[in-house]
């Protein structure tokens, strides 16, 4: 697989640090953590962590507001539309911000979403019905600013062609994001049961208004993409084709490993049910956010010499193998176990399939592919949700749990079976 070839983007601002950064490509170019810092500075990272954290609050902190009001049968779908609204909202926010740069789509994404999710806690406690609540559901998943994707194609903008210190970039970015949807759930329950059912949606609004502006306004943030009508150039990046057969694939394994995260989730939580410790189905599924933290930093400071795409493969395997033990467990402690050991895999494949994006989608639209990817992952939650629930109440927990082995089985045979082509470069045509 050849390297990354220097963005095309506009010229990025300097990183708010004084520490040199070697040139692209160069053998002495430092990795792991120092040269991420370095890159970006300290408060990057901070940043983006927090204003990411509300993503990790706002799915569980619905369902808890709205089954404390209404009970579970109507929080379902309250929930599904926020989800909803952010897989649609994603893409369109990542397109805005490569073609009017990041920090205008950023502050006003993050004002939207601030003033809807108060607005839907409002709405529940104000005494609306269910069906009144779907639409500001969906309007606060549209809104969502997804600092997650455009941080990873910040990262990948900063980095150029340095293909070791995108790769730790990417990998540290990543598990930022395993480490959010670790803290988010937990501090989302503690919360409800500490202050009030609706304090986790607050405290996401006001994380996404201050850190998300932080993040917006950052010395790193691009402005318009190259080739775009806002940076001047004639014909505008409309031409600028973000679809291909390497995107498309990648896409696809993102919708089955949300599709493989949802069948197991659904299943611990039927195990915990029929067990009468529903409760229990939390600490038991952050389990996997601990190990695949874990694994996230160990990327990041061991990278390896394997190529993205071989990566990309003997993790999905190792995935698909892991997920197996899920079928024999009868008990919570080898629930905990087997999701723990599911972690494991589960970061380093993440990484690879981000690094992996950042080839495929040419440089003007890297904000968009990213948050196509991240799309991906939701809508494989929701699809699998919706056969994983079925299933589980009819057949038991071990039902669930097939549907995620079938997810990451399907994915592992098409890593395996796939050509993964050469880095993309931008391509004219439809869009």
């Amino acid at each position: 697989m050849s390297q990354p070839t220097p963005s095309s983007a506009a010229t990025p601002a300097p990183p708010p640090t004084s520490a040199p950064i070697p040139p692209p490509g160069s053998r002495a170019a430092p990795g792991g953590l120092r040269a991420v810092f370095a890159l970006g500075g300290s408060a990057l990272p901070l940043h983006a962590f927090l204003a990411r954290l509300p993503a990790a609050l706002c799915p569980i902190g619905t369902l808890t507001l709205i089954t404390e009001r209404h009970g579970i049968g109507d929080a379902g779908p309250v929930a599904a539309a926020l989800w909803l609204g952010q897989a649609l909202g994603g893409p369109v926010i990542g397109r805005l911000a490569d073609l009017r740069g990041h920090r205008p789509v950023l502050l006003l994404a993050c004002a939207a979403n601030a003033a809807v999710l108060l607005a839907l806690v409002t709405a529940v406690l104000g005494g609306l019905p269910p069906a009144a609540l779907l639409a500001p559901a969906a309007a606060a998943g549209l809104t969502v600013p997804q600092v997650g994707p455009l941080a990873r194609a910040r990262w990948a903008r900063l980095a150029g062609g340095n293909k070791r210190l995108l790769g730790s970039a990417l990998s540290f970015d990543t598990t930022l994001d395993e480490v959010g949807f670790m803290v988010g759930p937990a501090l989302a329950g503690i919360l409800a049961v500490t202050v009030h059912p609706a304090s986790a949606l607050v405290l996401a609004a006001g994380l996404i208004l201050v850190f998300g502006t932080l993040f917006a306004v950052h010395p790193t943030a691009p402005g318009p993409a190259a080739g775009s009508p806002t940076a001047g150039a004639p014909g505008g990046r409309a031409g600028v084709r973000l679809w291909s057969p390497r995107l498309a694939l990648l896409f696809t394994m993102a919708v089955l490993q949300g599709a493989a995260w949802s069948g197991a989730n659904t299943g611990v939580n039927a195990l915990a049910a029929s067990l009468g410790e529903a409760g229990a189905a939390g600490p038991v599924w952050a389990a996997m956010a601990v190990t695949s933290s874990i694994a996230g930093f160990a990327t990041v400071a061991r990278p390896g010499s394997a190529d993205l795409a071989a990566r990309l493969r003997w993790t999905i395997a190792l995935q698909a193998l892991l997920t197996l033990p899920l079928l024999a467990v009868s008990g919570l402690w080898a629930a905990a176990f087997a999701v723990a050991g599911i972690g494991l895999a589960v970061a380093p494949h993440l990484i690879a399939l981000f690094g992996l994006v950042e080839r495929a989608g040419p440089a003007e639209r890297m904000g968009e592919a990213m948050t196509v990817i991240g799309s991906g992952l939701i809508l494989g939650q929701a699809l699998a949700a919706a056969v994983a629930g079925p299933l589980a109440a009819a057949h038991g927990h071990r039902a669930a749990f097939a549907v995620s082995c079938a997810a990451v089985a399907a994915s592992a045979v098409l890593a395996l079976a796939s050509a993964l082509p050469p880095r993309a470069k931008s391509r004219r045509g439809t869009p």
